[in-house]
């Protein structure tokens, strides 16, 4: 298969081909699917390759109908093009043609997930933006009272309207606060739909049921974290779950010099957030399990946001079918407590 690589671009993106090592075509076309279809369409089938961004999901989507083989990969492994001195568009695409004739594993491919679990994803983002969209609104409100002289203190949005109204404010600041607060109505009503849906999912699937023993994970952390596994069978071991999310150690192994440095922090980031708010809560909830006595020792001697971090690292190997190992965890079991010996 002869190489290519694409510069994907929100309205253009260049098209570099390669045979026998040498480039034989530049091609400026625009990131439409007619556009693709048609010069890529009825074509012998190629080696694509092209950076993850906002287009590439559907991009490569697009170029596997037409029956090429796609890889997208990660931008962390190709500095040479965001850091180099002499970048074009031109330039950029020819390494990257040059570079679908190396080795998958050396250019770590991004993963594409499933339609369904894309979709899934989509409604765990809706409801990010509504509930960022809400808490803006209600410390708009929060934040002009203050400056008034009245104070409405932390409550839920609903409690909230509830003292807003009770304040006795002037005429002219409740009209110009009430369209903030009408759209805080109907936002909440909007999150109650979205969240009684991933409520219902959840309990549907048995995979999630697993999930949610886990005390602090409810229908949104179970739900986003089936999404982002996706296909459990591509990870090899149920510790390279916690690692693909970042929680891997730097290290700078050379010669007789060697250091661990902080964690990677890589891949998603949202998902990472969700998990370590899920082990605060499991440090803080009333059920008794090893897993949470664990982490309170641990949170003893290292702090409690370090064991959090680890309480959820721990957390993941334990639904094993989800993240597709057969190795039992080497951390406590964190289900439903643990009979009391005599």
């Amino acid at each position: 298969m002869d190489p290519v690589g694409i510069d994907v671009h929100q309205k253009y993106s260049q098209v570099c081909e390669m045979v026998g090592g040498e480039v034989v075509s530049q091609v400026r076309l625009a990131t439409t699917q007619a556009g693709l279809r048609r010069h890529f369409g009825g074509r012998e089938r190629m080696r694509i390759l092209l950076e993850c961004g906002g287009s590439s999901r559907w991009v490569a989507r697009l170029l596997r109908e037409l029956g090429h083989q796609v890889v997208v990969i990660n931008p962390r492994r190709v500095r040479l093009i965001a850091e180099s001195t002499l970048k074009t568009d031109k330039i950029d695409a020819e390494i990257l043609a040059r570079l679908a004739g190396l080795g998958s594993e050396l250019l770590q491919p991004v993963y594409q997930r499933r339609p369904e679990a894309e979709a899934l994803r989509t409604r765990l983002g809706v409801r990010r933006t509504l509930v960022q969209a809400r808490t803006a609104m209600l410390n708009s409100v929060r934040g002009t009272l203050r400056c008034l002289g009245y104070r409405m203190g932390s409550s839920s949005p609903g409690k909230l309207i509830e003292r807003f109204y009770a304040l006795g404010l002037p005429v002219e600041v409740e009209e110009s606060l009430e369209p903030l607060l009408e759209m805080i109505v109907r936002l909440t009503e909007r999150l109650a739909v979205l969240e009684a849906e991933l409520e219902r999912h959840s309990r549907q699937d048995e995979l999630l049921r697993r999930l949610r023993t886990v005390p602090g994970v409810g229908p949104v952390v179970s739900c986003a974290f089936r999404a982002w596994i996706d296909d459990p069978y591509r990870f090899e071991h149920s510790r390279d779950v916690g690692a693909y999310l970042g929680a891997r150690p730097c290290i700078r192994d050379s010669a007789e010099t060697k250091k661990r440095g902080r964690i990677t922090r890589e891949g998603d980031s949202e998902m990472r957030r969700l998990l370590v708010q899920s082990a605060q809560t499991l440090l803080n909830t009333k059920q008794d399990c090893s897993l949470k006595r664990w982490g309170l020792e641990l949170a003893k001697r290292s702090g409690r946001n370090k064991a959090a971090a680890s309480a959820w690292r721990a957390s993941l190997p334990c639904s094993c079918t989800v993240c597709g190992s057969s190795r039992r965890p080497s951390s406590p079991s964190h289900g439903r407590p643990e009979p009391k010996r005599a």
